[in-house]
C-alpha cells in the first residue's frame, strides 16, 4: 500500500526569487492596490498605512531585506533536501491557480489532474512584458528555460478522484489543462515553483497536481471543507494498492499581500499541534487575497491528520516591502516522523 512519508508546506511569493534590492518594485503595485485585505477588511494603501501607523519603515533596510532573503533561500534548499532524502516515488502537489489556467468559463473548488504528462513552458517575451511591477523578474524562476514535458501519475490521480468521491467530494477532473492565459496548456506557477525552485528543475519525481480555487468568487471552499477534502485525500493515498512512497506538498501563502504575523504564527502553531478546531475556524473573510492560499495548507494538514508525521517549522520570515506592512509572510514547514 502507498504510504505518506513526507509533508511540505512552502510559500511561493515573488520575493523569494527577487533580489532583495528589488523588493520595492512590488511595493509600487501595493501603493496602487485599492483592495488590500487585512483581518477581513479591505483598504487602499493610504488607509492601510494610516491604520497600521506606518509602523514598518524600520523593516525596510537593505540589510534586513538581504538577511531575510538569504534565510528564505536557505529554507527552500532545506525543503528540497528533505524531498530528495525521502526518496519519494511521487508527489501530490496542492496549489492555487491565479486564473492562469482556469478562469470564469469554469471554476471548481477542487480539480485533480489525471494526464500522464503535463507541459511546463517558459514565458514568451510578450507574456513577460505584460506582468505587473516586479513580477517578471520573479516568475521566470518558476519556469524552465525551454519547453519541458513533466511526468505526472495518472493512475494515482484517477484513484484519488474515485476515492474522494466515495468520501463525499466530487473534484473536477482534467486530463488536459485548458490553454489558459498563456495559450500553452502548461502547469502554472504554484506547481512550477516546487519543480523549479525547490527541486531544481531536474530529476523530478512524477506528481499529481491538485488545484484549489482559493482566490476566486463565488466558490472557494471554506476552511472546514478544505481540511476535510485533505482528510479524504490522505485516506485515498493510504488506500492506494501500489507500494509507493508519497509526499504531499502545499504551495502558497502565508498572509499576503498584507502581512499579519500574529495570524501566521497562530496558523503555524496549529499545524504543529494538529489543532483541527483552530485550523477549520478561519472565516471566508479572513481567507481572502493571497492569504486565501492557506487553504492549500489546510488540504495538506487534513491529509496528514491521521498520519504519524509531525509538523516542524523550518523558518518563518515576515518579508516586508512597504511602510504599511505589505509583503508576504514566508512560511516553510516539513512534516516528518520524530525519528526522521
Amino acid at each position: 500500500m502507498a504510504r505518506i512519508e513526507l509533508g511540505i508546506g512552502s510559500s511561493h511569493a515573488p520575493q523569494l526569487a527577487t533580489p532583495p534590492e528589488h523588493w520595492g518594485q512590488r511595493a509600487v503595485a501595493d501603493r496602487r492596490n485599492t483592495k488590500l485585505v487585512y483581518r477581513g477588511e479591505q483598504y487602499d494603501y493610504d488607509a492601510l498605512n494610516e491604520l497600521r501607523g506606518a509602523a514598518f519603515a524600520g523593516e525596510l533596510s537593505p540589510e534586513t531585506a538581504q538577511e531575510r532573503h538569504e534565510r528564505a533561500r536557505a529554507a527552500i534548499a532545506a525543503l528540497g533536501r528533505a524531498i530528495r532524502e525521502a526518496e519519494l516515488d511521487v508527489l501530490v502537489i496542492v496549489s492555487s491557480d491565479h486564473k492562469e489556467t482556469f478562469d470564469d468559463e469554469v471554476l471548481s473548488p477542487f480539480v485533480v489532474y489525471w494526464g500522464d504528462t503535463v507541459a511546463h513552458e517558459p514565458f514568451s517575451p510578450e507574456a513577460l512584458a505584460g506582468f505587473g511591477p516586479g513580477l517578471a523578474i520573479a516568475e521566470v524562476a518558476n519556469v524552465p528555460e525551454t519547453s519541458q514535458v513533466r511526468k505526472t501519475d495518472a493512475s494515482l490521480a484517477l484513484h484519488l478522484i474515485a476515492e474522494t468521491r466515495r468520501s463525499g467530494f466530487d473534484p473536477a477532473a482534467s486530463k488536459r489543462l485548458p490553454a489558459g492565459k498563456y495559450g500553452d496548456h502548461g502547469i502554472p506557477h504554484g506547481w512550477g515553483y516546487v519543480l523549479q525552485q525547490v527541486l531544481g528543475g531536474e530529476d523530478l519525481p512524477p506528481f499529481v497536481p491538485v488545484f484549489v480555487n482559493t482566490f476566486w468568487h463565488p466558490n472557494p471552499p471554506s476552511a472546514r471543507r478544505s481540511y476535510d477534502f485533505g482528510v479524504a485525500l490522505g485516506r485515498a493515498i493510504a488506500d492506494y494498492p501500489e507500494d509507493l512512497r508519497v509526499g504531499v506538498v502545499a504551495s502558497g501563502g502565508l498572509t499576503h499581500f498584507v502581512i499579519d504575523e500574529e495570524m501566521d504564527r497562530k496558523f503555524l502553531t496549529a499545524l504543529q499541534e494538529k489543532d483541527e478546531e483552530v485550523l477549520t475556524a478561519y472565516s471566508d473573510d479572513e481567507l481572502r487575497s493571497g492569504t486565501s492560499e492557506l487553504r492549500n495548507w489546510l488540504v495538506v494538514a487534513g491529509a496528514l491528520a491521521a498520519s504519524d508525521l509531525e509538523a516542524r517549522v523550518v523558518d518563518y520570515i515576515p518579508a516586508y516591502r512597504s511602510e504599511a506592512g505589505t509583503g508576504a509572510g514566508l512560511g516553510f514547514v516539513t512534516w516528518n516522523r520524530q525519528d526522521g
